[in-house]
């Protein structure tokens, strides 16, 4: 069979309906599948395969009603979903190619069989649109907003319906790029006027308006000015709290116990002006070559900036070498909950079960740093990007119960969309 013509929109949809197919079949990581994908085309795909997993549930619920019968080909039903994704959630992409595009990928990928089936559906869908979204925004909350109703509810708890219906409609918005500036490097103002010459229209990041902006949708993060002089940062203004709370200075011997992909230790490093030493670990091996790459161009060396594989939960002094720390920084796996527009997949990994076995072991890998390799009078900062009190002031809690000799010195917390940033969590723990 004849591949697709490289211009006619085919190739994009082929590489998004295989990487949600395998997400449907193993429940592995979007965002680890998109590698393969050409850079020219990575930003439409990555759009499709984010807008798909992020909005799966409510585009069943829309799809549900023109099939008897979900098709059998390996790639149908993702394909349905994908072709849904356009309709529904991407106003920028016309309807005609939403179709055409999405049902001759599918044809390049399990054959003619169910080519027009697919192409019935969604011209279905497409004729129907206004009763498909009549129907959904009468819909209940988790199924209108695709939450799972564990969570919804949770929220809805906690914070109210209205609080619950706001992180919800968060966590549907495609994520926009933020720049943030170093320490010692260009402020904002200077950023957003290289952007500007560039012909990229930045803004003010209302958050952290002295520290970050906002670029358009779609642009090429690699190609704006100062990017592979490592001038500034692509991350969320959320994480700076934790770096704040840290407090790192000049001269500091500091551990960075989850680091993986970099971002917080790039700030870290920014803060100390290459003075002292930094450690930078990660558990997963695969993790650290985007670590390392973030590393050369922040032109982070081996004399001040050191990775390592290391599992926090158990690594012990003669593992790291370059202990006591006077800083720590626990960035600890968590359920993602302040992230879910970035982590489109994680709203479906959530359950009170995972909260209690992810509890686990953030407070062992508190435990194991502070009392195994903090230095007298040093600091550890315990941080999530989870908006669950079981994940962030209950580990801290228990911590302090635990251990009396330490004192909770200062926390923040971020719940989405308050300062338009993502969710965090960031406790300093000092000893008493």
């Amino acid at each position: 069979m004849a591949a697709p013509r490289p211009d006619d929109g085919a190739l994009s949809r082929i590489d998004a309906i295989r990487v949600v197919a395998r997400w449907m079949e193993t429940g592995e990581f979007p965002d680890r599948m998109l590698g393969g994908v050409p850079p020219f085309r990575r930003g439409f795909v990555m759009d499709l395969v984010y807008t798909t997993v992020r909005r799966a549930r409510a585009l069943s619920f829309a799809l549900d009603g023109f099939v008897s019968r979900r098709p059998a080909q390996p790639h149908a039903w993702p394909a349905l979903l994908v072709g849904a994704a356009q309709i529904l959630d991407m106003e920028s992409v016309p309807d005609h190619a939403a179709v055409s595009s999405t049902v001759e990928a599918l044809k390049f990928l399990d054959g003619p069989a169910c080519t027009g089936f697919a192409n019935a559906v969604l011209r279905n869908l497409l004729r129907n649109l206004p009763a498909v979204r009549a129907s959904l925004a009468a819909a209940p909350l988790a199924l209108r907003s695709s939450h799972l109703d564990e969570q919804v509810a949770r929220w809805t708890a906690r914070w109210g319906e209205e609080r619950a219906e706001a992180l919800c409609k968060w966590d549907d918005a495609p994520a926009r790029v933020t720049v943030l500036s170093l320490p010692g490097g260009p402020s904002v103002p200077q950023l957003m006027a290289a952007f500007e010459n560039a012909g990229v229209a930045a803004r003010v990041h209302p958050g952290a308006p002295s520290r970050a902006l906002t670029i358009p949708h779609g642009s090429r993060v690699d190609a704006l000015p100062g990017f592979s002089e490592g001038l500034f940062a692509i991350q969320d203004p959320a994480t700076l709290e934790a770096v704040r709370l840290l407090d790192a200075k000049p001269g500091m011997r500091v551990w960075d116990a989850c680091a993986a992909p970099g971002g917080k230790s790039v700030q870290i490093a920014a803060r100390m002006g290459g003075k002292g030493s930094l450690l930078a670990t990660d558990c997963w091996r695969d993790r650290l070559e985007p670590m390392r790459e973030n590393f050369r161009r922040f032109g982070l060396g081996p004399a001040f900036a050191r990775i390592a594989v290391a599992d926090a939960k158990r690594a012990s002094p003669r593992d790291l070498g370059d202990g006591p720390f006077d800083r720590i920084l626990a960035d600890v796996p968590c359920s993602n909950t302040g992230v879910q527009r970035r982590r489109a997949d994680a709203r479906w990994r959530f359950s009170a079960e995972r909260l209690a076995s992810l509890a686990e072991t953030q407070l062992a890998i508190l435990e194991n740093a502070a009392l195994r390799h903090l230095a007298p009078g040093g600091r550890v900062v315990y941080s999530t990007c989870s908006v669950e009190r079981e994940e962030n002031e209950d580990v801290v809690e228990a911590f302090l119960r635990r251990h009396p000799d330490f004192r909770l010195a200062a926390s923040a917390a971020l719940v989405p969309p308050d300062k338009e940033c993502d969710g965090a969590f960031a406790a300093a723990i000092e000893r008493r």
